[in-house]
């Protein structure tokens, strides 16, 4: 896995991945600085980082987690139900919407 890579597009999407708080704290810091001091990534870390995301030609960015919905935790805001308006449980990553538990399942048929 040599393929060229654009470091300030790379190290953004990882700024957002922590944020996010998807994956390692301790590893994205590594990767983080090993990029900027223009080291090139070893396997591990770029399988940890394609494992999360892949960067295309074009430079669009795609999740391949086939997980489509998150449940949200106690202490995640939740917003209200795409659907319904009541309080929502779910993210789906693939909508960039909030669900209920009630409209979760089989709001779209492209998940499958």
């Amino acid at each position: 896995m040599t393929e060229q890579f654009d470091s300030k597009k790379t190290l953004e999407i990882i700024e957002r991945l922590k944020l996010a708080r998807i994956g390692e704290y301790g590893k994205w810091k590594t990767i983080i600085k090993k990029i900027e001091s223009g080291q090139q990534l070893d396997e591990i870390e770029r399988s940890y980082f394609s494992n999360f995301t892949r960067i295309y030609k074009e430079g669009k960015v795609k999740v391949r987690s086939k997980i489509y919905h998150m449940k949200l935790s106690e202490n995640d805001k939740k917003p209200s139900c795409k659907e319904c308006g009541e309080e929502s449980l779910f993210y789906c990553n693939v909508n960039d919407a909030y669900f209920c538990s009630s409209h979760v399942v089989g709001h779209d048929e492209n998940e499958a």
